[in-house]
């Protein structure tokens, strides 16, 4: 008989705190550095705190992934518990948070870990994270449950649609030929993470159309696979967040729909005022 399986993620997949603990999930997360203090990500630091401070701040932070010693820390813990380990994390593309975790393994060899890069972020990850914990909840082996957070990756996407793309020039997440797509006369970018990294999707005249063709892509994106599962992120922008929703849910019914904050360490990068849309549909 196959242990019970654990579930890890990281802090940018800004997984509701409703779901981590319905389905005993865990959190490591990443880091903020701004000037001589470091915040953990959603620890230390609220995602409402973060934008409020970026807006004025002379000084902007940086990011750092967590240590192999913090994934060392809960994986002895969670096989002193019993388990095995799944860890589904964000894209080694925009972040060596993976790296880490692959180190620690070391770290602890008596543990039984798998890990699953997950080509994402946001709830992109999350959707996946959240597919494997419900697995193991129903039983799932180790095994099992990261072919459902590998089926999940195949499944999920996410499309940001940012105010400026100064952050993600500075953070070097995007190429620089891309930023041009912000200096022409009112034109709005739209990106997407896509084989682990950030691309641009699209660009529209005006932040209203920017809207409506965000969900326009991500409808396509979705290719008319059943159930769908949507979050729709903001940076501070929660009124707009809501606006997109409503679009969403007027062209679909959603199995499940949220509202979450973009995350301190990723908003380093999309900078205040960014939203998207993430999806898992199809399971």
């Amino acid at each position: 008989m196959s242990k019970p399986v654990a579930v890890v993620t990281d802090s940018t997949a800004t997984v509701p705190q409703a779901l981590v603990e319905e389905y005993n999930m865990t959190v490591v997360p990443l880091q903020v550095i701004w000037g001589d203090r470091t915040f953990l990500d959603g620890v230390d630091i609220t995602p409402e705190t973060f934008y409020q401070r970026l807006r004025t701040a002379e000084v902007l932070p940086t990011t750092s992934q967590p240590s192999a010693a913090a994934f060392a820390e809960v994986y002895q813990r969670l096989h002193e518990q019993g388990y095995d380990i799944l860890a589904v994390l964000i894209s080694s593309k925009l972040s060596g948070t993976i790296a880490s975790a692959e180190q620690a393994k070391g770290l602890v060899p008596e543990a039984t870990v798998e890990i699953v890069d997950s080509l994402q972020t946001a709830m992109a990850l999350g959707f996946q994270a959240v597919a494997a914990a419900r697995a193991a909840a129903q039983g799932a082996s180790l095994a099992e449950a990261k072919a459902v957070a590998e089926k999940a990756r195949d499944l999920s996407g996410v499309l940001l649609l940012p105010e400026t793309l100064e952050y993600l020039h500075r953070g070097g997440r995007i190429g620089g030929a891309a930023r041009l797509f912000g200096t022409m006369l009112n034109i709005k970018p739209i990106l997407e993470v896509r084989a682990g990294r950030v691309e641009p999707a699209d660009k529209v005249r005006s932040r209203k159309k920017a809207r409506k063709r965000i969900v326009e892509l991500a409808l396509e994106r979705m290719g008319g696979r059943t159930p769908v599962r949507v979050a729709v992120l903001h940076a501070d922008a929660e009124d707009e967040a809501q606006l997109i929703m409503d679009m969403l849910k007027a062209q679909v019914a959603p199995e499940e729909a949220y509202i979450t904050p973009v995350s301190p360490t990723v908003g380093v990068h999309v900078g205040p005022g960014t939203v998207g849309i993430t999806f898992l549909a199809g399971m």
